[in-house]
């Protein structure tokens, strides 16, 4: 009688354990996922399709900070054209003329100036990083995606991953190239043929430049150049003045 007794206390205890064992097994494994924080350095769209309620933070590292051109390397001319009437829309759309680009971006481009000055050339960028409602703004008059990209999916301008430039000389006069800036024509193709045989062989010594440092020219205008990576960069509708002008 006693040891039967001692067996059912014994079983007793080894049940009331294995019920306080698998409670605190799944106490356990019932923990909320705590999701990491991000820094609020940048505000950026968070889709491919973005809208102005669909916003989100991302950390800011060396390659995807937004800098001056101009603080990377001083000898890059500056000629910002929406930041005047000088333009296809013949009205002035940035507040400044800033030439902001990707870090990493800005960095090969001024490689590219490098090179050129070997050959006592240089660059000029008509425009880098536009502001999504910008965009929207050049679709509505010119819904044209061979010249301007549909703000439903962002231009890699709207990425800071873009830049629209020429070439300049020593004195920092543009040389000639077969149409001038923003010419929707087909003198603006790379593949034209038409025009002098010095502005061809200039529009192709600034496609040979910068597809060395990795950029990609577009087809339908010899002055837009994508840089490597570009899908990489989310799009984009921060106004210039909360970019900073240093690269720290």
């Amino acid at each position: 009688m006693f040891y039967q007794s001692l067996r059912f206390i014994i079983l007793t205890i080894t049940t009331l354990l294995l019920i306080v064992s698998c409670r605190h097994s799944e106490s356990i494994n019932a923990q909320p996922v705590i999701q990491q924080s991000t820094p609020n350095n940048i505000v950026i769209s968070a889709s491919p399709t973005p809208t102005s309620n669909q916003q989100q933070t991302i950390p800011v590292t060396d390659e995807n900070q937004l800098v001056d051109i101009q603080t990377i390397n001083q000898n890059i001319a500056i000629d910002i054209r929406y930041a005047t009437k000088n333009n296809f829309l013949k009205k002035q759309l940035y507040p400044e003329a800033r030439c902001v680009l990707r870090y990493g971006v800005a960095q090969k481009l001024a490689k590219v100036q490098a090179d050129l000055e070997k050959n006592q050339l240089g660059l000029k960028v008509y425009d880098c990083y536009r502001p999504l409602s910008v965009q929207k703004l050049m679709w509505q008059t010119l819904p044209d995606n061979r010249y301007v990209a549909n703000p439903a999916y962002g231009s890699r301008h709207n990425r800071g991953a873009a830049i629209d430039l020429t070439l300049v000389n020593r004195n920092r006069q543009e040389i000639e190239m077969p149409s001038a800036f923003d010419t929707f024509t087909p003198a603006s193709h790379r593949d034209y043929s038409g025009g002098s045989t010095q502005s061809r062989k200039n529009r192709q010594l600034l496609e040979d430049a910068m597809k060395k440092q990795g950029f990609t020219g577009l087809s339908t205008e010899w002055w837009h150049f994508d840089a490597p990576g570009w899908e990489n960069f989310p799009v984009m509708d921060v106004p210039f003045s909360q970019i900073h002008r240093s690269a720290e």
